[in-house]
């Protein structure tokens, strides 16, 4: 069996085939074949279409050929309508025949059961003898490209042609989309149900897509990814030129795992998909409602270029709900000019708001509204326009609609509307929606999708701003080559919670500043440690089954005589024995820093089970877990990243200046940061990594307790792909080791 390599892997004929052949064509009613046959005709595909049916000449007046490899030609697409058991065989005869796409729309593979599974790895056996053949699906919907007219796919809908690419890994939320679209007016520039990937994923498409100038935005539907570092690779290629939107199903898993640390608990498996989409510059919806408003948006022809929203409407009450929304969801009220707010008085009644929102009261005609909006729209400080209307007596809801339409279509910046109500009001929503302006039935929804497209446009003026531009991947240097190498070496064996002295030990290799500790297994020894350390100290259990030490009593703070180290130690360990009967090993015995001249964070790193090295930094000590303000990103990065996510706390105004303390040391943090991404990406032993609490001052971080929790690293695994990474330096690695 030939492995499947990276030869002329083009998805082109999949995405634009100039020839098609449908497996299993048929002209039975109701059948999939008869489906995908009459799709494809009906489509108006220009190209030759074949079917093939051993039983039939000709299907829908369409030569047919018995089999696979009687077809005249090799065509680009072979579309598989035939079941799950016959697929690997026709996937082997579509190979040698030359073809180089198929869709395999037949289910019955992994998801049902273990015959499924044996099934589908004799089809990953096919495709590794085909290494040229690309494949969508299976148990996929298939696809549609409307702009050459092909629809190689089961779906009722009819499809629009459009500037959105939509990729789902649901068929049937593929068929309710094309309903909605339809129904709203929408097109799309590709429709492609991907199905189990078991070839053609995520990351694929994105590469292909990324390039392909009809399809102006993407929108994926996710319910879980594999090779999620490629996928997030892909889609930063992708978002540099265009917005990309996604909805992931299943953001609490049932079956998560009890954490092991604090890091465990706040890194969860969504937590780690918003960093992944974070760090991709993909933006999340959290919400089907709002993909789908989102999506309204990304058909427009503009999109908004910053966060400030003028609102006209002719209610008070919608204006204020609008308001609301677009202030708690992070977006701004612009500003208006004092030139705008004159033409206003000049078109609007005295009474009217004089101010954003523009209430143009409820006794406006749809002149008064289109004036209104055509003045706030030509304001430098609007950035995009929200017109909402109630239906009233007065007002034609159409003709409004109409002459909003007018306005949007000669402007510069986009203009969403909502235009509220029931049957009364349907004819001037499509009126809206065939004039382009995205029409949602209440204020929520399009506040929600502007400033989704709005965070797009920032991101992606960031990403322009950064010079020089940064690798996607940093490379270590020699000094973290060396503290791999040394902290492999001190795993070996490990599994589990890892003892605080060997956890302090690695953390030393990677320069990561801790408080001076001496270990105690005796209260004599305990006392003779605070002697040499100088009071104040701190006692710290030390348990190999202990998780969060202060929950069993496991710490004593402030201790500033001999006798009160003696009780403290003869309580923690008599404390440890009543609530949890685990090993008792003894304390660490540390300086006890004046927590008042600073703050404390927790810092920490996983290895993520889809995406690998993941760090996180947020608010630390005993509030860890009660703020839940914390920041993930994918490791390693670089300091400037890592201050990136300092920035995003909650808490993080409290490392600035305050109350007449001079700001903290954040960059201190990042570096510390970066230290443990690198530690979590190149030491393989390594399963979670935390330092908590690190107390950050103006004068640097510093960690005042370390936790790490080790698992067998593989036979002959070393540190992770350090052989194909560039070293910088020229510091002695085996010196560097053994530091």
């Amino acid at each position: 069996m030939t492995a499947r390599t990276s030869t002329d892997r083009s998805l082109r004929p999949l995405l634009a085939p100039r020839s098609v052949a449908i497996v299993g064509a048929t002209e039975r009613p109701g059948s999939v074949g008869a489906t995908v046959m009459r799709n494809v005709i009906d489509g108006g595909f220009p190209g030759p279409v074949t079917p093939v049916n051993p039983g039939r000449a000709s299907v829908f007046d369409r030569v047919a050929v018995a089999r696979v490899e009687d077809l005249p030609q090799p065509p680009d697409l072979a579309v598989l309508c035939t079941p799950a058991h016959t697929v690997p065989a026709l996937l082997r005869a579509c190979g040698k025949t030359g073809i180089r796409g198929a869709v395999v729309l037949a289910a019955g593979f992994r998801e049902s059961g273990p015959a499924g599974r044996a099934l589908e790895q004799d089809l990953r056996d096919a495709l590794a003898e085909t290494p040229s053949l690309r494949v969508l699906g299976p148990n996929c919907l298939g696809l549609i490209v409307p702009g050459i007219g092909l629809n190689a796919s089961f779906a009722r809908a009819p499809v629009r042609g459009g500037t959105i690419a939509l990729c789902s890994q649901s068929g049937a939320l593929c068929s309710a989309m094309l309903g909605w679209a339809d129904a709203q007016g929408i097109g799309f520039s590709h429709f492609l149900s991907v199905g189990n990937m078991t070839d053609v994923g995520f990351a694929d498409l994105l590469d292909a897509l990324a390039e392909d100038d009809a399809a102006r935005s993407v929108v994926l539907y996710i319910e879980a990814l594999t090779d999620a570092r490629r996928f997030v690779a892909s889609a930063r290629r992708c978002t540099a030129r265009k917005p990309v939107v996604v909805f992931k199903a299943g953001r609490h898993a049932a079956a998560a795992r009890a954490a092991a640390s604090h890091t465990g608990a706040m890194a969860g498996e969504d937590a780690v998909y918003d960093a992944a989409f974070e760090h991709a510059g993909i933006v999340r919806v959290d919400r089907l409602d709002a993909f789908l408003a989102t999506a309204e948006l990304l058909a427009g022809s503009r999109w908004p270029r910053g966060r400030r929203l003028g609102i006209v409407t002719n209610a008070g009450g919608p204006g204020v709900i609008a308001t609301d929304a677009l202030v708690e969801g992070g977006g701004t009220l612009a500003t208006l000019s004092e030139s705008t707010i004159a033409a206003l008085d000049a078109v609007l009644p005295a009474c009217w708001s004089h101010g954003n929102p523009v209430d143009v009261i409820g006794d406006a005609d749809h002149e008064r509204l289109a004036s209104a909006t055509r003045h706030v729209i030509a304001d430098p400080t609007v950035d995009a326009v929200l017109v909402m209307l109630t239906p009233q007596a007065i007002i034609d809801a159409r003709a409004a609609a109409e002459a909003v339409g007018t306005i949007a279509a000669s402007g510069s910046r986009p203009v969403l509307a909502s235009w509220m109500g029931g049957a009364e009001i349907a004819t001037a929503v499509a009126a809206l929606r065939r004039a382009g302006v995205p029409a949602y039935a209440t204020p929520e929804p399009a506040i929600e999708a502007f400033l989704h497209l709005a965070k797009h446009v920032e991101r992606r003026e960031a990403e322009d701003r950064c010079t020089p531009q940064r690798a996607d991947t940093p490379a270590p240097d020699a000094q973290v080559v060396g503290a791999a190498a040394g902290a492999t070496r001190l795993l070996q064996g490990c599994a589990g919670p890892v003892d605080e002295p060997r956890a302090r030990r690695i953390f030393g290799l990677f320069d990561i500043a801790m408080t001076p500790a001496d270990t105690a297994g005796t209260e004599e020894a305990a006392v003779d440690a605070a002697r040499r350390l100088g009071y104040p100290v701190v006692l710290k259990v030390i348990s190999p089954g202990v998780t969060h030490k202060t929950d069993v009593g496991g710490v004593a703070l402030d201790l500033r005589s001999d006798d009160a180290v003696g009780a403290a130690f003869r309580r923690i360990r008599d404390t440890l024995a009543r609530r949890s009967g685990t090993p008792f090993s003894g304390v660490s015995v540390q300086p006890m820093l004046d927590r008042s001249a600073g703050e404390e964070l927790i810092l920490g790193a996983r290895r993520d089970a889809t995406f690998g090295p993941v760090v996180m930094v947020g608010a630390g000590g005993t509030r860890a877990e009660v703020l839940g303000d914390r920041a993930l990103a994918l490791a390693p990065l670089d300091p400037q990243d890592a201050r990136g996510l300092c920035d995003r706390l909650r808490i993080r105004s409290l490392l600035g200046p305050w109350r007449g303390r001079a700001a903290l040391d954040v960059d201190a943090v990042a570096a510390m940061v970066t230290r443990l991404g690198w530690m979590i990406e190149t030491v393989p032993g390594i399963a979670e990594v935390e330092a908590n609490p690190v107390l950050v001052t103006v004068d640097g971080a510093v960690a005042l307790d370390a936790r790490l929790i080790a698992h067998p690293a593989p036979d002959g695994e070393r540190a992770a792909s350090l052989s194909d990474r560039t070293v910088a330096g020229t510091m002695n690695v085996a010196g560097a080791a053994e530091a």
